[in-house]
């Protein structure tokens, strides 16, 4: 008989750690909101010392902090370090791009634009709860590509520093998509002429643009 938990095989400090990393980044709690591990624990329906250790993690990813009497709190960034944030990401995904055209492979290339293929279809379905998250792997990938040494974790620990709330997203604005789509579709043809400057700009003023419209939305 197939047990009832839908909690997935792993310690319990790891499963809470999933449980407030998703929540956090979907805006089910929001910046600036306090996290008290007793009442995570009895949400959750754990101790609170695997609590405290996800809590830790999560400080450790900076996506909350502790203050002298207030316990730990959701980080809610300013735009200064939304600034810093993206052009960080600009930088880093950028030179992803300018790398992967030096190397990507037709394989490589086929998988980009099997990619591409499944958000512009969605995008004429109006699925556009789907593209964040197809945007994410489409970047990923390329920094994969680029640099799977070392660049393609640090993109990911960049990113994952300070996660876009998917109700945030610059993809659930229908005059977003098209442009979007389009800065990828370029960036696409750079890779597959090898133009490694041409991908590296079109990466970074993509990646700039998402930083400004989430500034100003």
């Amino acid at each position: 008989m197939q047990s009832s938990d839908p909690r997935p095989p792993m310690s319990k400090a790891d499963y809470v750690y999933s449980v407030l990393l998703d929540e956090i980044r979907t805006a089910r709690i929001p910046g600036g909101a306090a996290l008290r591990a007793g009442a995570v624990a009895r949400r959750l329906g754990v101790s609170v010392t695997p609590v405290r250790e996800a809590l830790r993690r999560l400080e450790n990813d900076r996506l909350i902090s502790y203050e002298a009497h207030h316990g730990a709190t959701v980080v809610d960034l300013g735009d200064d370090a939304l600034e810093e944030f993206y052009g960080l990401r600009a930088v880093v995904e950028g030179l992803g791009a300018r790398l992967a055209a030096a190397r990507i492979t037709a394989e490589e290339l086929d998988r980009l634009r099997e990619v591409h293929a499944a958000m512009v279809h969605d995008a004429e379905e109006g699925r556009n709860d789907l593209l964040g998250e197809q945007s994410r792997h489409f970047h990923l990938l390329i920094a994969d590509i680029g640099g799977p040494a070392f660049l393609g974790r640090h993109a990911r620990a960049v990113r994952n520093s300070f996660p876009v709330p998917a109700a945030a997203s610059l993809w659930l604005d229908d005059a977003q998509v098209r442009p979007q789509l389009e800065a990828h579709e370029r960036i696409l043809d750079a890779l597959a002429s090898a133009d490694g400057a041409t991908a590296e700009h079109i990466m970074i003023e993509h990646v700039r643009q998402a930083g400004d419209y989430r500034r100003n939305g």
